[in-house]
């Protein structure tokens, strides 16, 4: 098939696009959308897209349709193999149920009860709305540019290039901020991921045989992580990621039959905490609900893609489990532990029973496992630096796998220099987590409506403004108070 379009995690940058503005145009309504259920964990769509802008030739969103009829986007789209709904569910709640679940006790610890048990939901509610808008601006680009499916880069791309006047000039930068923010992201979770291991690992180990330092223990880590992330198709990850799935189902299970024993009075663990920890908990939180970066390649890739959204659509019944979950663990779990509550809630299960140690090396395998998974996002970024510079084949082999050691060498040693857990994703999600998750898709939305479709009395404006700001506000403290707990643990 001459004309199909390469896989959105592919070399996308090697189909570049030539011709006319009008041929472009033209030529990308034909192209059919990859196949991504061979690899349902990848987090962004076509993050090496090379291709020339495509601006909209006419804002008629009936140009280029045949019929006469509005372009609708997922009408446009061929899969071989698309997901059904329930695919697409098990795909989100794997997405985004991982660390961050077993962090909640700790940043309830840093809220409260109370405020930590409102401020989960209120969170909850706050990403799964702008996951919507990241949706509803996507399907607006498609419309406008004739094409079936755009990547949260192309997305924030196209939304900019079409805007104001005044923006167009930084459509760029926007995506590579955009593909930035998701290089630090995955790469901050792969520092958490060693982290989470390490811990773990030296838990069971100091209970049967001996104590070493954490370091030690990611020191060991290191050349298994290495030769895993060696591997570059995602296909034959795929019996490690249903691994992984199947060990972090039975942890999480175990893991709530200890939370939910002998559990003390409500009035035993404070309501609320003190302004100058709220900060870590809205790192924590916000770490746990980012999975705004999967959210596009799963509803381009749904059989039923119209499913996906609406009050009792795909993804808020999924992101109301997602909710519920990180809830019920961070209630319970600080509730059950109080104050002595640790960076992940296994590292608090009784050390003397058998279970519980088998649960913290279950988990620790499965985040081992899930590493690659995460390391495969920035690598397929990077990837198209390395294609642009080196022009022989043997050349960007080379280059590829010294940038995959070179990473992990990277992330080992962030994550040796700062092996406090919780600081670590309280960093992470206060950085980059809220960036993505808080700022760019009310930004990506006010850019792609502006002026005429925000509303009456422009109410989608101050609404967009508002989380802005409190995703900005998040960012600011957040990150202050997390670097300033990683110099000083005593200090809050």
């Amino acid at each position: 098939m001459k004309n199909e379009r390469v896989p959105l995690l592919g070399n996308a940058a090697d189909g570049a696009a030539g011709g006319s503005s009008l041929d472009a145009v033209e030529h990308q309504r034909l192209l059919a959308r990859p196949d991504l259920r061979s690899s349902p964990e990848n987090m962004i769509v076509d993050p090496s897209n090379d291709t020339d802008s495509l601006l909209a030739t006419k804002e008629d969103p009936t140009y280029g349709s045949s019929s006469g009829e509005p372009y609708e986007p997922s009408m446009h789209r061929t899969l071989e193999h698309p997901t059904t709904n329930l695919d697409t569910m098990i795909h989100l709640l794997k997405g985004n149920i991982g660390t961050g679940i077993l962090a909640m006790p700790d940043a309830f610890k840093h809220a409260g009860l109370y405020v930590g048990l409102f401020g989960t939901l209120f969170m909850g509610a706050v990403c799964t709305h702008c996951m919507h808008m990241l949706v509803n601006c996507s399907h607006e680009l498609c419309r406008r540019l004739q094409v079936p499916s755009l990547s949260f880069a192309d997305v924030c791309q196209r939304a900019f290039e079409s805007g104001p006047i005044g923006l167009r000039r930084y459509s760029k930068l926007a995506t590579n901020l955009i593909n930035m923010f998701l290089v630090i992201t995955q790469l901050g979770f792969c520092c958490v991921y060693f982290v989470f291991v390490a811990a773990n690992l030296r838990e069971v180990i100091a209970h049967y045989f001996f104590d070493l330092h954490t370091r030690v223990y990611l020191l060991l880590l290191l050349i298994p992580m290495v030769l895993l992330n060696l591997v570059k198709n995602l296909k034959y990850l795929t019996p490690i990621s249903l691994i992984a799935a199947i060990l972090t189902v039975t942890g999480l299970s175990c893991t709530f039959y200890y939370m939910l024993q002998d559990l003390p009075n409500t009035h035993t663990v404070k309501p609320y905490s003190t302004w100058a920890q709220l900060p870590l908990y809205f790192g924590t939180a916000i770490y746990a609900f980012e999975g705004i970066g999967m959210v596009l390649p799963l509803e381009n890739n749904m059989k039923t893609p119209e499913d996906f959204g609406g009050w009792s659509g795909v993804l808020n019944t999924g992101m109301v489990i997602v909710a519920c979950l990180y809830t019920a663990v961070g209630f319970f779990g600080y509730l059950k532990y109080g104050d002595s509550v640790k960076g992940s809630i296994t590292l608090n299960l009784p050390g003397e029973e058998f279970i519980a140690q088998l649960v913290r090396i279950m988990m620790a395998l499965a985040i081992f496992f899930s590493y690659s998974l995460q390391f495969f996002v920035p690598m397929s970024i990077l990837s198209v630096h390395i294609r642009r510079r080196l022009h022989t084949e043997q050349s960007r082999l080379i280059g590829e796998y010294l940038t995959r050691v070179s990473l992990v060498v990277f992330t080992f040693i962030l994550a040796a220099m700062i092996p406090n857990l919780g600081a670590v994703i309280s960093l992470v999600g206060a950085v980059s987590s809220s960036t993505l998750a808080l700022i760019f898709p009310p930004l990506i939305e006010i850019v792609t409506f502006w002026p005429d479709k925000l509303g009456r009395h422009y109410w989608v404006l101050w609404k967009d403004i508002a989380i802005m700001v409190f995703g900005i506000l998040g960012f600011i403290f957040g990150t202050y108070t997390s670097v300033a707990q990683i110099l000083n643990p005593d200090l809050v």
